[in-house]
């Protein structure tokens, strides 16, 4: 047995390894499932592709990155954000086979990377990714998505409304008392029980609709669009060559969210199973999606908001909100029901979500004792947040390079060529 199997953190409620009982372990599975459920069905909303099969293909891939992960790393695997520009444009032309293959080749580049990093190893990890990094990188990454929830809480379509921020606010209000004031079970799942009581409170100012899920099915098989099978055989190189570069995009995110799994649970997931099964995991996941008719997937940040809150970081509640995932993919009203959740109440939720990671990165920082009166740190760290939290992307011909993938590249590389003292400080 290996050391990181043999620790056990006390100061989880449930740790890695903790199997919840039965009765509680549903409602913290589904906890997670309506976490990730708006961004995971909206990605394919926005592509054209069928929510349905995207529920279905993220089940699918985090049992997959679970098990190739050695069930040791807690995390959900969600349809990327980042793809969404070039999976727009290929609907308009080629249609879903070329998105089917530029998926494949994205989670094909993980693979090649994961089996480098075997080659190679990680320990260039520690040397490129010290603390002064890490901690502004984790901060970008709950502050960068600050914005999507303000828009949540704020915005009906195009215009202002003021129902929308009422109930974002009781939202918020609400779950943040559930997390302060519950016992037992109950304060195991105060995001889940913010968003059943912002969904009620949704219902009184009347923006929710109902109507699609009176119309919805009970049981509704997904479209699966399988390439080669669905469709005339042929290689879409302008989808493969489109989309696979973006991969080294999301393997940043992808880094960044390990980083903060590592900070939360105590451990060091580079290590122990390694970054190669990390990649292969998310990579595989996303060679699943390509086949069944998904768009491309990562590792979610709604989900580890979720656990920093309620410190239960049990892959056993992972695993199971992706088998509810599966199940639910399956099933119309259920599925419609989710879905029916108006977005103030995933914004009110998400000030808390993004907040929560966001200050986990102030803590690395505080517990390494990072000095700022040392002007490397100050620079790397100024660097990397504003570059981040501000979005400023890199615009290559097709590809672009999210905010976060220019500070994590930045900072790095900062890190690295700046002398430990500037040569006008004592």
């Amino acid at each position: 047995m290996s050391k990181q199997t043999a620790f056990h953190n006390d100061e989880a409620v449930l740790d890695i390894h903790d199997r919840p009982k039965f009765g509680s372990w549903m409602g913290l599975s589904i906890q997670h499932l309506f976490s990730m459920f708006g961004s995971t069905v909206l990605v394919p909303i926005l592509v054209g592709l069928n929510p349905g099969i995207a529920l279905f293909s993220s089940g699918v891939g985090t049992l997959m990155y679970l098990l190739i992960t050695r069930h040791k790393i807690p995390a959900y695997m969600g349809s990327s954000f980042s793809f969404i520009v070039v999976m727009q444009s290929l609907m308009k032309t080629a249609g879903y086979p070329a998105i089917a293959q530029g998926t494949v080749a994205v989670g094909c580049v993980y693979l090649l990377v994961s089996l480098l990093v075997t080659l190679i190893g990680s320990d260039w990890i520690d040397k490129a990714l010290p603390p002064i990094v890490v901690g502004p990188i984790v901060m970008v990454i709950g502050l960068s998505l600050a914005s999507t929830a303000a828009k949540d809480a704020t915005m009906n379509g195009n215009t202002y409304d003021l129902r929308y921020f009422a109930v974002a606010m009781l939202t918020m209000v609400l779950t943040i008392v559930f997390n302060m004031y519950l016992r037992g079970f109950m304060s195991l799942v105060p995001i889940l029980l913010g968003i059943v009581s912002g969904y009620i409170i949704a219902v009184l100012f009347g923006i929710v609709d109902f109507k699609p899920v009176v119309q919805a099915p009970w049981f509704a098989l997904p479209n699966f669009q399988i390439p080669f099978i669905n469709y005339h055989p042929g290689i879409y190189w302008g989808a493969i060559l489109s989309m696979a570069p973006i991969a080294f995009v999301t393997m940043s995110e992808h880094m960044g969210h390990i980083m903060v799994l590592n900070k939360l649970t105590k451990r060091n997931f580079f290590k122990d199973p390694g970054l190669s099964h990390t990649l292969a995991g998310d990579g595989t996941a996303s060679i699943i999606a390509g086949f069944v008719g998904g768009p491309p997937v990562t590792s979610y940040g709604e989900n580890i908001g979720v656990m920093a809150i309620t410190r239960v970081h049990s892959v056993y509640v992972l695993a199971g909100a992706a088998f509810f995932a599966v199940v639910f993919s399956f099933i119309g009203k259920l599925s419609a029901l989710i879905e029916s959740i108006p977005s103030p109440v995933i914004g009110g939720v998400s000030f808390l979500l993004f907040g929560v990671i966001a200050s986990s990165g102030m803590r690395i920082l505080i517990d390494n004792q990072i000095d700022f009166n040392k002007k490397r740190n100050l620079m790397i760290a100024s660097a990397v947040l504003v570059i981040g939290i501000g979005n400023a992307y890199l615009q290559l011909g097709s590809f672009q390079f999210s905010g976060l993938a220019v500070a994590t590249v930045l900072g790095i590389i900062m890190n690295l060529v700046l002398p430990d003292t500037a040569v006008n400080e004592k």
